[in-house]
């Protein structure tokens, strides 16, 4: 009973202060420049860290090198998905994979070469296996085999 008579005092005042005019909340407008006066330019924001990470920087750290943090170049700096199968040649009693990265330059490629997240495992005339290291840590599969094949005529079509 208490809390009903309260709760209509509360509704009661609050109307009551509306009622007389009080002043409601109103945004703050910014000052207008005075004519001929150029416009402020805008403040570049500079992030402090004090001790923490910059949360605008990525955690992956693409195109390093793990150990040395040094910027990896070559085949060492595509990941599995970016890499496409161009083409296999025999050298030699082996087979060299022709890959293309998404900068359309070309790579040759043979058995333990490594590339960003993964090793080629083998290169065969139908196409190529690479074995990528999985950093999902909610995953239970640490590696996976992934097959990179070649198109052939009938694909095409």
């Amino acid at each position: 009973m208490k809390t009903g008579v309260l709760a209509v005092v509360f509704i009661a005042a609050t109307g009551l202060v509306c009622a007389q005019g009080a002043p409601a909340v109103q945004p703050v407008q910014p000052a207008a420049p005075a004519a001929g006066t150029p416009a402020p330019a805008a403040e570049a924001y500079m992030y402090d860290p004090a001790g923490r990470r910059d949360p605008f920087v990525s955690l992956l750290s693409r195109g390093l090198e793990p150990t040395t943090g040094k910027k990896l170049t070559g085949l060492s700096s595509l990941t599995t998905t970016e890499v496409m199968l161009r083409g296999v040649l025999q050298s030699r009693n082996s087979y060299v994979a022709l890959l293309s990265g998404p900068d359309g330059k070309q790579y040759s490629a043979r058995v333990n070469d490594r590339l960003l997240d993964g090793v080629i495992r083998s290169v065969t005339p139908q196409g190529i296996v690479i074995m990528q290291e999985v950093n999902d840590p909610l995953s239970l599969v640490k590696q996976r085999e992934v097959r990179k094949g070649l198109r052939t005529a009938e694909d095409g079509k």
